[in-house]
């Protein structure tokens, strides 16, 4: 369960100091807008008070905290799995990876009401509308390594 834990933190920390670094340091909540190396990465700010892509952002006060339980239920899920089939140490990475990455997210609506999103990445002529945050990052990973290493008993 340490490996879950560390991934979990480090996701989480790397998530928060991102998101508090841009928002607050770069003042990107006001600029809107700040090109790293066009057009592969630039920070563009959207309040993402939905799920992926903005689904289901009705912006009301119910759909937040219902979001913000699916994200706990989806850790307790992941946590409850872990314990009664542990999967080897990539797979216990993977369920921190999702799990450091939910709670960053969670706390980004509990703080701001909405999910921070800045990072957008472009590359080959295909201009992405989409901003998306460390956490996201880590929720994919995690998810992706999961459906991988999951169902894998313990490694040697």
């Amino acid at each position: 369960m340490h490996l879950l834990f560390w991934a979990g933190f480090w996701a989480f920390i790397t998530d928060q100091a991102s998101k508090y670094i841009v928002v607050h340091w770069l003042n990107l909540r006001e600029t809107l807008h700040l090109e790293i190396l066009p057009p592969f990465l630039e920070f563009h700010m959207a309040w993402n008070r939905g799920i992926n892509f903005g689904l289901f952002a009705n912006n009301t006060e119910m759909a937040r905290w219902a979001l913000i339980a699916i994200a706990f239920l989806i850790i307790i899920f992941a946590l409850v799995w872990v314990r009664q089939d542990p999967p080897g140490k990539w797979g216990m990475v993977s369920a921190g990876l999702l799990i450091g990455g939910a709670l960053g997210n969670v706390i980004d609506r509990l703080l701001y009401g909405a999910v921070a999103d800045f990072l957008n990445m472009s590359c080959c002529g295909i201009n992405n509308p989409y901003a998306f945050n460390l956490a996201d990052v880590w929720i994919f990973a995690g998810a992706a390594g999961l459906m991988f290493f999951g169902s894998l008993k313990r490694e040697a």
